[in-house]
């Protein structure tokens, strides 16, 4: 049954920089095992970005990479997230939150459409109207997908999130068919707003975040 989000759950920022994708793998699921072992742990946002690096979820289909990853020795990740393949690359920003939703709500639905709202609200406050489409997960402007979402839930405990592409070379995207969807094209924010600084989008990012939620930040 779901419950009601209890308001002023405290949530920690880790603003991580470029790091490779492994790492934060590595640092998310060591996250995960302390808040198994202990769920009134705080809550953290992992807020990075990543070198170039495709990564498909548990049950991504291969025949949405348009190449062969032993011969053209691009980082390619397969790991426990839901979605299809995705892309990830400098001027993206990846939003990992490590939240217990029993303080929110345990309902998974829930979770994904908070996700997509608070990228929503980010980018009504830079004039931009995002949108949802029925079927899908993520975030769309004119027509473009500018967020992507793939979650793994353990015990209630949240890892992987959302990537928002900010100011970032999306060539890489022509390699795959994002998230299995060949019809609609990738797009990101620098191609509505140009001059976008990366950082003051991290920050709104950030106080979106914790209104979405309800979260203390600290």
């Amino acid at each position: 049954m779901a419950t009601e989000p209890k308001k002023n759950r405290h949530c920690k920022v880790d603003k991580n920089g470029l790091i490779p994708y492994m790492e934060a793998w590595e640092k998310q699921h060591s996250l995960v095992a302390q808040r198994l072992s202990n769920p009134e742990l705080d809550d953290v946002l992992l807020l990075l970005e990543h070198p170039p690096v495709y990564t498909l979820g548990t049950g991504a289909k291969t025949e949405f990479l348009k190449f062969d990853p032993t011969v053209t020795g691009w980082e390619v990740h397969r790991i426990e997230r839901g979605g299809e393949v995705t892309y990830h690359c400098p001027g993206q920003i990846v939003g990992y939150p490590i939240l217990n939703l029993r303080y929110y709500q345990t309902d998974l639905h829930w979770y994904l459409r908070q996700l997509e709202e608070v990228i929503i609200q980010l980018l009504a406050g830079y004039g931009l109207r995002g949108s949802r489409l029925s079927g899908l997960t993520g975030v769309w402007v004119e027509g473009r997908k500018v967020a992507a979402i793939g979650i793994k839930v353990r015990r209630w405990i949240t890892m992987h999130g959302f990537a928002l592409n900010v100011n970032c070379d999306l060539t890489g995207f022509q390699h795959i068919i994002p998230c299995g969807i060949e019809d609609k094209p990738v797009g990101s924010l620098a191609q509505f707003i140009p001059d976008l600084d990366i950082e003051q989008v991290r920050q709104a990012l950030i106080t979106t975040f914790a209104e979405v939620f309800q979260v203390k930040l600290i």
